[in-house]
């Protein structure tokens, strides 16, 4: 437990929610220095590590090492972040989403790969916050994995006191409608075309669309669509030629909303500015190894029994199921957690987490 908090505590001590260096630095330090694996840092900033590379199907723990822009409170006057630990939590920016999982996985990795028959991988990614960037990067030099477990959090997600086993995860599509129109003085409305009466009409569309669910190993993923911006118009007199129209979308393993009916309205353009893929479990073996694993590690510490679930977050490893892995999620990020002012994890969590980890390395 002190190893497990004083790692985690030095990897949340580092900033890195603009440039990501510093703490890609420590881990592979730290690797290098811990482990006798083959250690790697590529041209992105992700950093990997490989025990019985190109031997048998390949495990993976994963995570990443960015994190979202802190809160004032969570940063001192000369830049530097502010740890505490307290009530057997440990705050900081990036403590839950995803440095405390990271340093579970790292020691797990060190404490149990070299027991591992087959190929075992750590890697932590950068740039999750801002879409994959790290891990599509590493995908397009030729990164491949069989089997991943993603340290993302999947705490408290079926019940209280319990890390379960998420098999699927939703997507994000976010997207723009833009309506164009003809600009014109307010008093005489007919010699233009309204900007924003187009947009009106799209978004009346938007809210009559069905979204899909998908089922995954038994559990049900379902969609979402809502607009959450709606911008156009330059003064009270004077009808708008433009109105942009802002569209968050939760997308299922293969299904979305046909957000292109929208566009079918005259003046009306659809843009998807991001798409986050989702992640489906395609392996039940496998999602009931973890599951068997965590239930051990659980009862063990009588904890209550983990399950298998959903998540409805995006994470890295909708691009790696979408690549070919074979993806689970488990972690100890609780829900509303991450991205907060007093984000936060349980030290007994990160705890339960690494021994779910060891005992899935060293099986491996």
């Amino acid at each position: 437990m002190d190893e497990l908090r004083d790692l985690t505590e030095t990897l949340v001590s580092v900033p890195s929610h603009e440039d990501e260096t510093a703490a890609g630095d420590a881990i592979e330090t730290w690797l290098r220095e811990e482990t006798d694996a083959d250690v790697a840092r590529d041209d992105a900033g992700n950093v990997v590590a490989r025990v019985n590379p190109g031997i048998g199907e390949s495990l993976a723990l994963v995570g990443h090492h960015d994190v979202v822009p802190p809160a004032d409170r969570q940063t001192t006057d000369g830049g530097d972040y502010v740890v505490e630990t307290r009530d057997g939590r440990l705050y900081g920016r990036g403590a839950a989403d995803m440095k405390g999982a990271v340093a579970a996985s790292m020691l797990a990795f060190r404490d149990a790969a070299a027991d591992a028959d087959s190929e075992v991988v750590f890697a932590s990614f950068v740039g999750e916050e801002i879409g994959g960037e790290g891990v599509r990067a590493a995908l397009d030099d030729g990164f491949e994995l069989d089997y991943a477990v993603v340290a993302e959090g999947s705490t408290n997600y079926s019940g209280p006191n319990r890390t379960d086993v998420a098999v699927a995860h939703r997507g994000r599509r976010a997207s723009t409608l833009v309506a164009s129109g003809t600009a014109c003085h307010a008093s005489e409305p007919e010699r233009g075309e309204n900007a924003v009466y187009r947009a009106t009409d799209a978004v009346d569309v938007v809210r009559g669309l069905s979204v899909p669910d998908a089922e995954v190993l038994g559990h049900l993923v379902s969609g979402s669509i809502a607009v959450t911006e709606i911008d156009g118009g330059s003064a009270w007199n004077v009808i708008p030629d433009r109105c942009e129209v802002t569209i968050d979308e939760r997308t299922v393993p293969g299904g979305f909303a046909d957000l292109a009916l929208a566009a079918e309205i005259e003046g009306v353009e659809w843009v998807v500015e991001q798409d986050l893929p989702p992640m489906a479990c395609d392996d039940a073996e496998f999602a009931d190894r973890v599951l068997d694993a965590a239930r051990t590690v659980h009862e063990a510490r009588g904890d209550e029994a983990p399950e298998q679930t959903t998540k409805p977050h995006a994470t890295d490893a909708g691009w790696l199921a979408q690549a070919g892995t074979t993806c689970v999620v488990y972690g100890p990020s609780e829900p509303g957690e991450a991205h907060t002012r007093d984000e936060s994890v349980s030290l007994d969590v990160l705890a339960r987490c690494y021994e779910t980890y060891r005992a899935l390395v060293g099986e491996w």
